[in-house]
């Protein structure tokens, strides 16, 4: 079964960067969308960006768009998030997973093999 786990968070001050991994257990990648996603406290989880391999479309929820780069390293079996000039609002757990059921990138219930979560917070 396959494995997506995160990793890269931590606390930055505003205006800075961070890159997230999404590892797959196995080299699949090329074969799904894979999508990242957050989540803030009280908050309902929210689509960030996907990415598909076999198009090489990527997509980026409005508020991200020019600041964040989604990327995937075959070599690696990793999809990474680049995350520029972070905000406070970028503040959030963020997980990636593979979408399953559908073809909408931004629904969270269409996708599956969910990671852990790896905390991003931006703060002064």
């Amino acid at each position: 079964q396959l494995q997506l786990v995160e990793s890269g968070g931590g606390s930055v001050q505003p205006g800075g960067s961070l890159r997230l991994s999404c590892s797959a257990s196995q080299p699949v990648l090329e074969y799904y969308v894979i999508g990242w996603f957050r989540q803030a406290p009280g908050k309902e989880r929210e689509a960030v960006s996907s990415i598909d391999s076999q198009t090489g479309i990527s997509r980026y929820r409005e508020s991200v768009q020019g600041r964040f780069t989604i990327a995937t390293d075959y070599v690696e079996n990793t999809v990474y998030l680049q995350m520029n000039s972070l905000k406070p609002e970028d503040t959030g757990m963020y997980y990636c997973a593979a979408l399953m059921y559908g073809s909408d990138w931004t629904s969270v219930r269409d996708y599956g093999y969910w990671g852990q979560g790896t905390q991003v917070t931006v703060s002064s």
